[in-house]
């Protein structure tokens, strides 16, 4: 859910109106999965899961990110443009070292692939959540360092952060994200999504004093709710008499819900995987042509291109 909010549901408005590019991150995966089969199948439940949630293959521009290794090229011409001091101050690595994650230059680097994953394709407009808003800060330094060095040779891309899904809690109230195992998934054993919703994180105010709507359970329920619905909602919180379980049932069933069309097509799509893998296949091509041609103009410049 909170990818979906945070960024999924905006690239997918994006193809109406724009020329959309859109990737599965398995080269940002492996900072912390080493296991290849793991790795896989997230990749292409990954995949799956954009299509099913709307994403259209045929209307934008959508692959794997190793099938274009155009971007590790990229990556390390940018890399001599970037100043250490700013990936030193990434918080985002900071923060998962605190967790728990084990430190590597993947994982340390992890600002200059993203940049890549940018840059190398053009990109003007990205979708990110808050806690990306560091990451695209450094991709537009290091587009205005590479272009100060080298002539305005790319783009220097514009970030867009929905101020309402900006950042989603979890169910513990932090961040939700996979790497703290607080989500709420929106696909598989209705049995587990129904448990992690029971499970969200409430506070121990007396039922007949009202409720704070602080809490990661209203913060999630008004995510699917109009502004009638949203004002009906934050009325019954501040109201007496409102039990918390109650109201994650309710949340619970709307999930189910609002989310029924596309688990339904993803089931579709599981049992048509030719569909998919071909639909990949030709976004990995479409990308790589305009990779190619960013790139070549990056090696003319930087003078890689040594042949007269």
């Amino acid at each position: 859910m909170g990818n979906y909010f945070g960024m999924m549901s905006r690239m997918i408005r994006y193809q109406k109106e724009n020329d959309l590019f859109s990737f599965i991150v398995n080269y940002h995966a492996m900072t912390t999965i080493q296991a290849p089969s793991i790795l896989e199948n997230n990749t292409i439940n990954a995949a799956l899961d954009f299509i099913a949630l709307g994403l259209d293959p045929e209307k934008s521009t959508f692959w794997i990110q190793a099938d274009v290794p155009q971007v590790t090229e990229f990556t390390w011409i940018i890399s001599n443009v970037t100043n250490v001091g700013l990936i030193e101050r990434s918080t985002s690595y900071k923060d998962k070292i605190s967790k728990g994650v084990m430190p590597n230059m993947g994982l340390f680097s992890y600002p200059i692939l993203m940049a890549s994953d940018i840059l190398c394709f053009g990109g003007d407009i990205v979708p990110v959540g808050k806690d990306q808003k560091q990451h695209l800060e450094m991709t537009r330094d290091i587009a205005i360092k590479f272009n100060n060095t080298y002539g305005e040779t790319l783009v220097v891309p514009e970030p867009d952060i929905e101020q309402e899904t900006q950042l989603l809690p979890g169910i513990d109230g932090q961040k939700m994200s996979k790497s703290y195992n607080n989500t709420i998934p929106i696909f598989g054993d209705e049995k587990f999504i129904r448990k992690q919703i029971m499970s969200i994180v409430t506070d121990s105010i007396p039922v007949d004093e009202p409720k704070n709507i602080k809490s990661p359970l209203f913060k999630l329920f008004v995510l699917f709710l109009d502004e009638k619905g949203k004002k009906d909602l934050k009325r019954r919180f501040l109201s007496p008499g409102l039990q918390y379980g109650d109201v994650k049932k309710e949340l619970f069933e709307t999930i189910i819900e609002y989310f029924r069309p596309f688990r339904e097509k993803r089931e579709y799509l599981s049992g048509h995987m030719d569909y998919v893998y071909e639909q990949l296949s030709n976004g990995s091509n479409k990308a790589g042509v305009v990779a190619d041609q960013i790139l070549s103009k990056v090696r003319k410049v930087t003078g890689l291109n040594y042949r007269v």
